[in-house]
């Protein structure tokens, strides 16, 4: 418990402080409910001096050499690589997530650790042709300063890294405000990994509060040029306006509804295999996940035999167990409300065609069907181990199903050919869409993001270049230009 009550602090211009707030947040194992550790919340006083402290020190970093800024990403990679037992022992006490998960999740952040290290040296100017005799037009990409990060509770490590190395690559400094339930794996063992890396002080600084506190003071600020957010639609719709009344960027990664789809040709043990995994890495929650499971009716009977038996067979339990595949959700009023859900699915006429107990935090899959039309439950996310089950007839219908949400984050299909799965998801308004694969991918080198109300903007790759760096046009006339007066 040591390494929680040692990182569970502020972490602001390079000191580990404890906030002057009037209340603690109280980080708890989701599972058995043991005290990881308690911190005191960072007023709108910390928020001020976090932000003044970077942007102090970015426009030092800005300046560096880009190969010194890359020499501090490669050491928090290779930092990364020595710590991965403890970081996802953290993960599984602070997160309920399995071992299997937690090992999802540390690959995948030392993947974005490592696309940053060569997005250190990216950034170039761009020379362009001009209307004008005798000028020359130069196009810098510079840093755009100061980044405020707010990450979820769900992959907070890996989507905290997400925005933070990247940014920090580009000469940036970063603000982060995790999660209340991921102080630690979000907020304080990132900051010590960075710190370990000779990052110089006042370029990563970490904010353990809550909007009780603080209200909109983090999005507000005068200093962050770009707030990039992960969480629920609610609150990004709030941060978008809110930034936008202060001319703000944003990169919002958002809620998810999506669907792994089943055609009549595709390999049913395989698609069996990716629709578990799909619905329920991490307890379901996860943005990516496959909330419904639409199968052609042709091979329904087939599908749905295998897939409840797969999904019955998941052990729930102990994360600590390497056996356990359903561990905890991340509280007990998530855990209760899941369970309401689905007695309220049932009591509407929906089928359970696998019921699970709820037993403390932890919530066995359940697997719905025959939910009556105009069920809330077809449209919204639901950030838990439940699995909605429908059938279409033919590829249009099941178009119209997948398009039928406010949502458009991932998706997947299933097919015997592969051009013909490209051809289905050309039709499918989303971010990202998968043939023949789970719809939880994420890879560094590629633009990751959501349509409609699942977000706005990208992270990964070029499109972080984009979303961290400005354009400067400068010209230079070798010659004389001819004035009209």
């Amino acid at each position: 418990m040591s390494f929680f009550h040692e990182l569970a602090h502020q972490y602001i211009d390079g000191e580990w402080r404890t906030g002057s707030g009037s209340w603690d947040i109280i980080d708890f194992n989701p599972y058995n409910g043991e005290k990881l550790a308690a911190v005191t919340v960072a007023t709108a006083l910390e928020v001020d001096q976090a932000y003044r402290a970077a942007e102090r020190a970015q426009q030092e970093w800005a300046a560096t050499n880009p190969y010194e800024r890359r020499a501090v990403l490669e050491r928090a990679l290779r930092i990364t690589g020595e710590r991965a037992d403890e970081i996802a022992e953290a993960i599984i006490d602070e997160l309920g997530g399995t071992r299997l998960r937690a090992e999802y999740e540390v690959r995948g952040a030392s993947e974005v650790l490592r696309e940053a290290v060569r997005q250190s040296l990216r950034p170039t100017g761009r020379l362009l042709p001009s209307v004008t005799d005798g000028r020359e037009n130069r196009l810098y990409r510079l840093p755009v300063g100061v980044i405020g990060v707010i990450s979820a509770f769900n992959f907070p490590f890996l989507v905290g890294m997400k925005s933070i190395a990247p940014a920090l690559a580009l000469g940036n400094a970063v603000v982060v405000k995790p999660h209340q339930s991921a102080p630690v794996v979000g907020g304080g063992l990132i900051a010590r990994i960075f710190e370990d890396a000779g990052l110089p002080a006042g370029l990563l600084n970490v904010l353990i509060t809550d909007s009780a506190e603080i209200g909109d003071a983090f999005i507000e600020h005068p200093v962050p040029k770009v707030i990039s957010f992960s969480g629920s639609d609610r609150v990004g719709r709030h941060i978008a306006g809110t930034a936008a009344g202060h001319l703000k960027r944003t990169i919002l990664e958002l809620s998810g509804n999506s669907a792994l789809v089943v055609l009549e040709d595709a390999d049913i043990d395989y698609a069996v295999r990716a629709a578990v995994f799909s619905r329920f890495l991490y307890q379901g929650q996860v943005s990516m996940a496959a909330n419904r499971i639409l199968v052609d009716r042709s091979v329904a009977a087939e599908f749905t035999e295998r897939f409840t038996a797969e999904v019955a067979a998941l052990k729930s339990g102990d994360p600590r167990d390497p056996e356990t595949r359903i561990g905890p959700v991340f509280n007990a009023f998530q855990a209760d409300a899941l369970t309401a859900l689905v007695d309220r699915a049932v009591a509407d006429g929906a089928t359970a065609l696998v019921r699970g107990r709820t037993r403390g935090n932890v919530v066995e899959p359940t697997v719905l069907t025959d939910l009556p039309d105009g069920s809330p439950l077809l449209t919204q996310e639901i950030l838990g181990p439940v699995a909605l089950l429908m059938t279409f007839d033919g590829e249009d219908e099941a178009v119209t199903i997948v398009n039928d949400s406010p949502y458009g984050l991932s998706g997947a299909v299933h097919t015997g050919d592969a051009e013909r799965g490209v051809r289905f998801a050309q039709r499918i308004v989303s971010g990202m869409f998968h043939v023949n694969d789970s719809t939880v991918q994420d890879d560094p080198l590629v633009a990751f993001g959501g349509e409609k109300t699942s977000g706005v903007g990208r992270l990964n790759g070029e499109a972080v270049v984009e979303a961290f760096t400005t354009q400067k046009w400068m010209s230079i006339q070798h010659g004389r230009s001819v004035f009209p007066f």
